[in-house]
């Protein structure tokens, strides 16, 4: 497989020239959201969830999980940068199903890292949200809620209501 740097460089040409620059954006999100979602590369959370580009801070990592670096970026988002609501976004036929640290490692040769992995998706997502509520260090008032998109049908459903901390 050829190196991906020159197809997205040109790519990056297009779309510079094709955007018009005098549209300053701010750097707090417009909506005032911060969305954890998984990396799947099916995921095009923009669309599904009805963001334009300036509305919403979006971490991503492997299965959308609560980590540590999570923890630092929504202090960030909620303390500097103004955002005041949380949603926690997993989707189903995530790779991290039904995984376990050791499956990973037997075929990563990885081992001493927490894969996060999980068994019930809804459970993961309560997991995530308590996690967050729990976590002490955001402003107080914040709303965290969960759900999970469906890759198969694009639909979204809510697991965890909005609630504060």
């Amino acid at each position: 497989m050829e190196p991906q740097v020159n197809a997205v460089l040109r790519a990056n040409d297009a779309y510079r020239r094709s955007t018009s620059q005098a549209v300053p954006r701010a750097p707090e999100p417009s909506r005032r959201l911060v969305v954890l979602a998984c990396m799947d590369a099916r995921l095009d959370l923009f669309s599904a969830l009805g963001l334009e580009v300036g509305d919403a801070h979006i971490l991503r990592n492997a299965g959308g999980r609560v980590t540590a670096d999570v923890f630092r970026s929504l202090v960030v988002s909620t303390h500097l940068l103004g955002t005041r609501e949380i949603a926690v976004v997993h989707h189903t036929d995530c790779g991290l199903e039904g995984m376990t640290d050791v499956k990973i490692a037997s075929r990563t040769g990885v081992n001493d890292i927490s894969f996060l992995g999980f068994n019930d998706l809804s459970e993961s997502v309560r997991e995530d949200v308590a996690a967050i509520r729990e976590f002490g260090n955001l402003p107080s008032g914040v709303m965290v809620w969960g759900a999970v998109y469906d890759v198969g049908t694009s639909a979204l459903n809510l697991v965890v209501p909005p609630g504060p901390f």
